[in-house]
């Protein structure tokens, strides 16, 4: 749902972070693509803010060197956005830059508006200075004017999470606040919605008398790269579990939206985490499972173990997989196990979401060569293919009594479209003031509720933690958190 407060759209965008990782491969190819599509409003300019030596020319060079390298881009498009773009050397701690940033806000260009956005591609730690900088410059107010965009993780448990939004609220108003998860964008996420709501085929079977269980899959084939000083703090868990697994488990559990608003939907996935089922510190081993990569080889290539990786303490036990069982307690889905697993190294990048139909109630092919009957699935795939098909058995050809699984694919692309990326939908919606794509922090909040006790739990082993070879799809012993003997994890799309 826009917010139509002003009614219009901002004409500046301040990138604090704009010389990191995360703007060079994500936020300047997505803004460009926008540029490309047309959607970026003719007012709209761009103040890139990054420690490295710059001017306004150098700055310009860079990002169409960085675009053609990436995207093959060129022409109008390309010269067009790099006019966009001024250029604000300094630190992230320095109240002087942030003088320098708001002169250069000042500056007239397309049109005179006042509205900004500031969007922080930044380390979760440097979020606090850059918040207080900002109200001393001023930059803040008119309060309910600006908005502020801050990427995962927000905190690193309850109490953190808190405080940091405390500290936001202090400054901006809840509509001014865009917490970005990217998993949010994905063309597949904001499918399930329409795949199960839209579908009187569907919704009748998504509950507990129809689903014998849930799997959320991420799974990366990447280590942790050069991102060591944030990832041996973090671990999979707050990384990835907490936010990316939670969002798409409260998206697949979620009852009816009464109307397709940010509000009503995100009213619907609040209800979903305060249903699941606590976790005492007695019961978490039965209820998730870590462990931390060690040598191997993924796809043919030899790479370190963790512990080996740049910048990792010695002997660190920050897990890069876990596993966990959550069950949610309320009329649609109690006692359904819902399976989250996430790990880096593992054997192919994957990420899904997979439902497994229960099994017929009578048994009807036992005394045929079929004997015992593959269960059927609902799968929705989004990386590395977007898709979704259900699974089905039907008898093949010929005399015997003999079945084979057949898809039934329910496409959403063609060949020629091009794949949306994420970014380019939560970046227009940031843009257009839409929050349906984005997290409320009573999210935030009922999420760290579900997944605290597990983490401090964690902290009390600190002398050892499994491990599994890279290259695998993980630890077997994640296997003993399923209920049933005939459980396995999915490991194809």
């Amino acid at each position: 749902m826009i917010d139509h407060e002003g009614d219009l759209p901002p004409c500046n965008f301040v990138i604090f972070g704009a010389t990191g990782n995360l703007a060079a491969l994500k936020l300047l190819p997505a803004l460009y693509r926008l540029e490309l599509a047309g959607r970026l409003p003719e007012v709209l300019n761009f103040v890139a803010f990054g420690r490295r030596d710059y001017d306004d020319a150098g700055w310009r060079a860079y990002v169409s060197d960085l675009l053609v390298e990436k995207l093959q881009a060129g022409g109008e498009a390309l010269a067009r956005f790099v006019a966009r773009f001024d250029y604000v050397r300094g630190d992230q701690d320095d109240p002087v830059a942030y003088e320098r940033i708001k002169q250069t806000l000042a500056k007239p260009k397309l049109g005179v508006c006042s509205h900004v956005v500031f969007y922080l591609a930044i380390k979760p730690d440097d979020f606090p200075a850059v918040i207080k900088n900002l109200d001393k410059a001023g930059l803040s107010r008119p309060r309910g004017l600006h908005r502020i965009v801050v990427e995962k993780p927000f905190g690193t448990d309850i109490e953190s999470a808190r405080v940091l939004n405390e500290l936001l609220h202090r400054h901006f108003e809840e509509k001014q606040i865009f917490r970005i998860d990217h998993y949010m964008g994905k063309e597949t996420v904001q499918n399930l919605m329409v795949f199960r709501f839209a579908n009187t085929l569907i919704e009748p079977l998504w509950n507990r008398n129809y689903i014998d269980h849930v799997q959320i899959t991420v799974a990366e084939g990447v280590g942790i790269g050069s991102r060591a000083d944030y990832y041996d703090k973090a671990g999979a868990m707050r990384d990835m579990l907490q936010n990316h697994l939670m969002q798409l488990l409260t998206l697949v559990a979620m009852e009816p939206p009464a109307a397709l608003e940010a509000d009503a939907i995100r009213d619907e996935k609040v209800k979903v985490l305060r249903c699941i089922r606590p976790i005492s510190q007695r019961s978490v081993h039965a209820h998730a499972y870590r462990a931390q990569y060690k040598a191997g080889a993924v796809g043919g290539v030899l790479v370190p173990g963790y512990q080996d990786e740049p910048g990792v303490e010695a002997n660190s036990v920050t897990e890069t997989y876990v596993a966990a069982k959550f069950y949610i307690d309320n009329w649609r889905w109690r006692g359904v196990p819902f399976y989250l697993r996430t790990g880096k190294r593992l054997k192919e990048p994957m990420s899904m979401v997979a439902l497994r139909l229960r099994h017929p109630p009578q048994q009807l092919f036992r005394e045929t060569p079929l004997e015992t009957l593959e269960p059927n699935w609902i799968v929705l795939s989004i990386q590395p293919n977007e898709c979704m098909h259900m699974e089905l058995h039907a008898k093949q050809p010929g005399l015997g009594m003999n079945t084979h699984m057949v898809r039934l694919n329910a496409s959403y692309r063609g060949a020629d479209d091009h794949p949306l990326d994420a970014y380019e939908a939560l970046l227009l919606d940031v843009i257009e003031g839409d929050h349906t794509l984005f997290i409320r922090f009573d999210e935030v909040e009922w999420a760290w509720r579900v997944v605290d006790p597990i983490l401090k739990y964690w902290t009390q082993e600190r002398d050892y933690i499994q491990t599994y070879p890279a290259g695998s799809w993980g630890p077997p012993e994640a296997n003993r958190l399923f209920d049933a003997e005939d459980t396995e994890w999915r490991n194809k799309i």
